[in-house]
């Protein structure tokens, strides 16, 4: 009796490590994601809400950072999994210092008609006749993000068709809302602005947009999803399906859009997530602003960055030789998409 007793509290005693141990492994893994609060961050605030990253096991922390370029130390520390910003030399120049991470998806594409960036002019310099064209910006203030982004590359463009180069104005570096009181106070002359500033200039009459970034360089890839190094090389599985669910959650803002705006099938519960998670509150807004394009199957455009690459290495703005290939990781996606299967609009 007592062997039966003894062996039965064996079992039993089996039993509950074993659900112990089976209830760790079902804890969710974390993973901790650098956020800027704006409308490009729109795939995680989806794939957060819609329980797309808890459905593949994933505990998502967003960690809000006042410019993106702040997210790049903390990604290469690995105090971040995940990140995103803007196309930049500081972006290549991290890399080329060894700084540990990987460009590894689409997070903002000038795709044709998503024109939410664009050149815009004073629109008193347009009614008095000071501008009538690209020329008339030579000796103009004109304001930009930053210095060496790919938003320069963008404009020098745009200025390229007229014989002119940033180099022939005076650049002012302001932040997108800054810009707009820039412009109200008449202290630049124009400048590159993205969505909402752009409609909210327009709103005012402060100025007139001149041309967007999808006319002056169609498919240019303006930023980007950013993984810790150390995040692909330490837990590969865990960065795919992370992966899996930030396309998910693209998958769904690309359903609601039609003709760039977001107006498409499902659009006001996206505006109803983007005003629940992003720093813009106001769902009009949304229902009247052009939105940026986020390739649905996370494709990288390599011809674009080097595109920009090339720029900011002729710029003298590169510390290193780092190379495309140095920074880019374009497996992660592919493998997140062979389980999704391509992208199908609804």
């Amino acid at each position: 009796m007592r062997k039966v007793i003894a062996g039965s509290l064996t079992l039993v005693i089996a039993l509950a490590h074993g659900g112990i141990a089976a209830a760790q492994t079902r804890q969710p893994t974390p993973v901790r994601v650098g956020i800027t609060n704006v409308i490009a961050d729109v795939g995680f605030f989806v794939a957060d809400k819609r329980g797309y990253f808890a459905q593949e096991g994933l505990k998502v922390e967003f960690i809000p950072f006042a410019a993106a370029a702040r997210m790049i130390t903390a990604l290469g520390s690995g105090e971040l999994e995940v990140g995103g910003g803007g196309v930049a030399a500081g972006l290549f120049n991290a890399v080329g210092r060894g700084i540990g991470l990987k460009i590894v998806a689409d997070k903002n594409t000038s795709t044709p008609v998503y024109g939410a960036g664009a050149l815009m002019v004073r629109k008193d310099h347009v009614d008095s006749g000071r501008y009538k064209s690209l020329k008339d910006f030579r000796g103009f203030r004109i304001a930009l993000p930053a210095p060496g982004t790919a938003t320069s590359n963008s404009l020098d463009r745009a200025f390229d068709r007229e014989g002119l180069s940033l180099k022939d104005m005076e650049p002012v570096y302001l932040s997108f809302p800054q810009m707009v009181t820039a412009f109200e106070n008449k202290a630049i002359d124009g400048g590159f602005l993205t969505e909402p500033m752009v409609s909210t200039v327009l709103a005012r009459g402060l100025a007139v947009r001149l041309i967007g970034d999808d006319e002056i360089f169609p498919h240019h890839q303006i930023a980007v999803t950013l993984f810790s190094e150390k995040f692909i090389k330490g837990d590969r599985a865990t960065a795919v399906k992370f992966m899996r669910a930030l396309l998910r959650g693209n998958r769904d803002y690309n359903d609601a859009i039609d003709k760039g705006r977001l107006a498409g099938p499902g659009a006001e519960e996206m505006i109803a997530i983007l005003t629940q998670y992003s720093v813009i509150k106001d769902a009009a807004i949304y229902r009247r602003i052009l939105v940026h394009s986020a390739d649905p199957d996370g494709r990288l455009r390599p011809e674009s960055l080097q595109a920009d690459l090339d720029y900011f290495r002729a710029q003298g703005l590169l510390q290193t030789n780092v190379t495309l290939a140095d920074a880019m990781d374009e497996t992660i996606a592919a493998d997140a998409v062979k389980t999704l299967g391509p992208y199908k609009r609804k």
